[in-house]
């Protein structure tokens, strides 16, 4: 067990700082630095709700190889995953980004404006249920090509049945810390009352959410041990 919760699910910190200066910060974009620093900045230890730069190249290259062009995020808070979506896009890509919280938005706003790429993103400041029943009603069913969620996990499973309508036949949906600092894995009767209230009922959730996605035979799944735990669910169904 790790001695601290933390948003990776690697168990040395020297890995951790060596994985990232030696191959991610390098390759980051400015304004994604610029961005992730403001973000710490502001949220202090709250700014780790951003993805890691590790898994933003990852999603990076993976909307690459997709070619994808309409995309869906789910929880966006300073914009981070958000702007390394929006940066990797062509040109006339839309990006949908969900979030009630417009003032976390908003601190990312102008590092996404500065990179050029604002006009892809519309920005709903909305609970997530209500945003993509619009969309559902609105006729726009099979029609994206990617969805990145990270948001209230307890709710997981619910968007699951929205986005699986929301997203085309062999598009991707990519649901984030899955793995919750590795806490998925430990024994109920050998955590200490310290470390259940540490690491919160959300583990609990994501176990359930991973318990059900390996047995949803709408999707191929791959489950990732990158960041804090991503999924990845291809649609076949």
């Amino acid at each position: 067990m790790k001695d601290k919760f933390s948003c990776t699910i690697l168990q040395s910190e020297a890995l951790t700082k060596y994985l990232l200066e030696t191959s991610a910060y390098p390759r980051e974009h400015e304004t994604l630095k610029e961005l992730r620093n403001a973000s710490a900045e502001k949220y202090q230890q709250l700014s780790a709700m951003n993805v890691p730069a590790d898994e933003g190249q990852f999603i990076s290259l993976l909307l690459k190889v997709m070619n994808a062009k309409k995309t869906i995020e789910v929880g966006v808070f300073t914009g981070y995953s958000l702007l390394v979506t929006a940066l990797a896009l062509p040109h006339d890509a839309k990006i949908v980004a969900i979030d009630p919280d417009r003032e976390a938005y908003e601190t990312g706003l102008p590092y996404i404006e500065k990179a050029g790429v604002a006009h892809k993103i519309q920005f709903i400041d909305s609970d997530a249920k209500t945003a993509m029943n619009g969309f559902i009603d609105n006729g726009e069913e099979g029609t994206f090509d990617f969805a990145f969620v990270d948001a209230d996990k307890e709710n997981y499973v619910n968007y699951h049945e929205q986005l699986l309508k929301l997203v085309k036949l062999g598009g991707i949906i990519a649901y984030d810390n899955t793995l919750w600092s590795g806490t998925v894995a430990l024994v109920d009767e050998e955590l200490s009352q310290e470390w259940i209230d540490r690491i919160g009922e959300h583990r609990i959730n994501l176990r359930k959410l991973n318990t059900f996605l390996a047995a949803d035979s709408r999707i191929e799944l791959a489950h990732l041990s990158i960041g804090d735990g991503l999924t990845l669910c291809r649609r076949v169904k």
